[in-house]
């Protein structure tokens, strides 16, 4: 056997846990599902799409990534608003690696340079700079953007230039984060990708059909919860999920149900279609609209929604 396979050998299997920051839309969900190879979270363009801390496992021969998802850090106008930034903050202090995401295309502003100063506030965690959504721009920009980023912080472990969509540099990402990661072992068995029950992933893709098209304050006001899921009693291949769509406002109902119903119709065969890609049998959706108003502002609301 030669020295290099037993170097090789003798290399200890890492695990430990990451979390991806960032102003809203730079990419986070969208990166943390590349890495997993499985739609964990959901995503959108809308800002503030993720509202809970959702782990993702990477699995690999030489250790194993727990990645947590998190709301993107932002001025919070609500108590909904406020309890994000705390999932954030307290996140931010339990894991072993932060990855600090700036978008290739967009300039580097205030909202980037208050986050990047927000982690001092995790000491113990390493940190690493990732210009996300590489594929947009040329390579020269791309350049442009890697400097800039080497610029906010002196103490990054790595800064490096990742696609989600095409797949740019994702190994890279895992290899030098896992490198990162104390010697452990596993924490999770090697089959499991999510701790994310299948009521919790249900309701978010319901939540993510409904944000597809809608405007201004409504993707803040829509919050789903799953009231029950049925085995058929005739057929015990197929599940019946009944769901819950709540908005806060009656004229907001009207909106999410659409013309004739047609909206809602649209959100449910999305839904739907989703909720059967995570399901091993049939699954039929049935989805009413709810009003509880004012829910992000109301403490007991909020509880009662996981908040």
């Amino acid at each position: 056997m030669t020295d290099t396979n037993q170097e090789h050998m003798s290399e200890p299997f890492r695990a430990g846990f990451a979390t991806f920051v960032g102003r809203p839309n730079v990419g986070k969900s969208t990166l943390m599902n590349a890495l997993v190879g499985e739609k964990i979270a959901i995503t959108s363009p809308k800002p503030q799409t993720t509202r809970r801390a959702v782990r993702g496992i990477v699995h690999r021969d030489a250790g194993q990534l727990i990645i947590v998802d998190t709301p993107g850090v932002h001025r919070p106008r609500t108590l909904l608003g406020e309890r994000l930034n705390d999932l954030v903050a307290s996140t931010l202090s339990d894991v072993d690696v932060i990855g600090f995401c700036v978008p290739a295309g967009e300039p580097i502003g205030p909202g980037d340079r208050f986050i990047a100063e927000q982690l001092n506030e995790a000491p113990r965690a390493k940190k690493i700079a990732l210009v996300t959504k590489a594929e947009t721009v040329t390579k020269a920009e791309l350049g442009d953007q890697l400097l800039a980023v080497s610029m906010i912080r002196d103490d990054w472990e790595a800064i490096i230039p990742v696609s989600a969509v095409d797949g740019i540099h994702l190994e890279t990402l895992v290899t030098e984060m896992l490198a990162l990661m104390p010697e452990s072992e596993p924490l999770y068995p090697a089959d499991m990708i999510t701790e994310e029950s299948f009521d919790q992933r249900a309701a978010e893709l319901v939540r993510e059909a409904a944000l597809d098209g809608v405007r201004d304050e409504l993707p803040h006001s829509i919050a789903v919860t799953i009231e029950d899921i049925v085995e058929r009693e005739d057929d015990d291949d197929t599940r019946e999920v009944y769901a819950n769509l709540i908005v806060e406002r009656e004229s907001q109902k009207g909106i999410v149900i659409g013309h004739g119903g047609s909206r809602l119709k649209s959100v449910r065969e999305r839904a739907q279609r989703e909720i059967q890609e995570i399901s091993e049998g049939r699954i039929i959706l049935s989805l009413r609209v709810k009003v509880a108003k004012e829910w992000q502002r109301d403490p007991k609301q909020l509880g009662r929604l996981g908040f």
